[in-house]
């Protein structure tokens, strides 16, 4: 199972590399250069909108689909048939609850009608994870892989010639990208929905309303761990906006740090969607998922830890790399932020593999203290500190999160790390801490500085055995058959 993780892995951190970056900044971010920050901001506050009752599209029905595909292969074409049926009931009844609560936080008007367009793209992006998750709980790895980026790709070709194609160029409405948004994301369902087609044997869908009740009680602890989750990872957007004067423009400067916050939490997130199959039918099977999840967490610390430091010690100049106004607000923010992106990584490894075991309720409890506890220090730091306060509110949940789930998952599965295993990263972070430390007083720039914190954070990661080469070599060669 190490070797399918690894090789997988290395699939889909390629695809997803050669497309996501270039969408998120040199899409997304010129989208809200070209509209100005302060509409941006709407619209993100907006999108987080969006996010927060998301969890009504899907009821946990993807996570718990994803498990159960991977345990009971053969009954795919009986689930998806009848989930298609009870998914379109959700949709309207999450249009309907969207509608409510933007009405009720006060938007009107043309923030109605943007929230419309968000609120069906909301549905094709859930009805597209949960296609994948029948690909990916039968082990397809590749299909999945391949599905995951191609939403982005047509994105990138629909926006880069509304950007910089156009005859008559003219002011960029945020309404355009919005749309091409569900042009990307409903082609992107139809592809997959023939895939799963292929791959079942044919769908009939149809209403049972007995089938319904079975996997909606089923999947119900899925769908509130995901709704608890949601609101601390993305009220702070929403709470900008909403709790401020000025809640427009710092919602905005705020979604300059997050992009690249959320660029990178991205790879991490398709670990998460590699493990929970693997996990699931590992602890169906009896395997131990020890060697697994320590081989996760090494690759996971090595890349994460090298990524906070360089953009901690190097905020501001990240943050000129694609901006040019507000960038002085938005860089401590986005250093802050850039630590939150180690513990939600870790929380994708030992989170999912409580999800594979059914632990929901341990998981939702854990969710339910951090939804209270990032909500709380919101509504403390954002009136002093603004997009710092949001940021820093973030990172104390997620370790909070992280700290938990590791704590959890390792007295339940007797995993306990030697002291050389939790050695090997603080020495990682100390010389890389020092170098960054050093280069900074020297005045480095950050062109010169990345590749040579790059190069010692790989020497380091090999020199204290937090890349365990022997383990790697040994994962990927091939099975031996007597």
């Amino acid at each position: 199972m190490q070797r399918k993780f690894l090789t997988n892995l290395a699939l889909v951190l390629a695809l997803n590399l050669l497309v996501k970056p270039f969408y998120i900044f040199g899409i997304d971010a010129e989208v809200q250069v070209r509209v100005g920050t302060s509409a941006y901001g709407g619209y993100a506050a907006l999108l987080s909108l969006s996010f927060l009752l998301n969890i009504l599209l899907d009821l946990g029905i993807t996570n718990w689909n994803t498990r159960h595909i991977a345990q009971n292969t053969h009954l795919m074409r009986k689930h998806v048939s009848g989930i298609v049926a009870a998914r379109s009931l959700l949709a309207v009844l999450y249009a309907v609850a969207i509608f409510c609560a933007g009405w009720l936080l006060g938007y009107r008007g043309g923030q109605l009608h943007l929230l419309g367009i968000l609120v069906l793209n909301q549905v094709l992006v859930s009805t597209i994870l949960y296609l994948r998750s029948n690909i990916a709980g039968s082990q397809r790895f590749a299909q999945d892989s391949l599905l995951s980026v191609l939403d982005r790709v047509l994105l990138i070709g629909i926006c880069a010639w509304l950007l910089w194609g156009r005859v008559q160029q003219g002011p960029f409405l945020i309404e355009w990208f919005a749309w091409a948004q569900t042009a990307a994301y409903g082609t992107t369902a139809v592809v997959a929905l023939v895939m799963v087609a292929r791959r079942a044997g044919g769908l009939r869908p149809r209403w049972d309303p007995a089938f319904t009740y079975s996997v909606l009680r089923q999947s119900f602890p899925f769908a509130l761990l995901v709704l608890l989750m949601s609101f601390y990872y993305r009220t702070d957007t929403l709470m900008l906006e909403r709790m401020l004067p000025d809640g427009d423009l710092q919602a905005g400067i705020y979604a300059q740090g997050f992009r690249f916050f959320e660029a990178f939490n991205m790879l991490g997130f398709l670990f998460a969607g590699l493990l929970l199959p693997m996990y699931s039918r590992m602890l169906k099977n009896k395997e131990d998922v020890g060697p697994l999840t320590g081989l996760a967490l090494r690759l996971v610390l090595a890349g994460t830890l090298a990524v906070a430091i360089i953009g901690s010690f190097y905020a501001k100049e990240v943050m000129d790399l694609r901006y040019h106004e507000h960038t002085a607000e938005s860089a401590p923010a986005f250093a802050v932020l850039i630590w939150s992106f180690v513990a939600v990584c870790t929380t994708y490894i030992f989170g999912t593999l409580l999800t594979a075991s059914g632990d929901l309720k341990t998981l939702n409890m854990m969710a339910a203290c951090g939804m209270v506890l990032n909500i709380g220090l919101n509504l403390v730091l954002i009136p002093r500190w603004q997009v710092l306060g949001a940021a820093t509110a973030g990172l104390i949940t997620q370790i909070a999160m992280a700290l938990a789930q590791m704590t959890v998952a390792g007295k339940r599965y007797s995993m306990r790390p030697g002291f050389a295993q939790v050695l090997a990263p603080l020495a990682y972070v100390a010389v890389l801490a020092a170098l960054a430390g050093w280069l900074r007083l020297e005045g480095t720039s950050l062109l010169k500085a990345a590749p040579l914190l790059a190069g010692t954070a790989l020497l380091t990661a090999l020199s204290t055995g937090l890349l365990p080469v022997k383990d790697i070599r040994s994962a990927l060669q091939p099975p031996r058959h007597p």
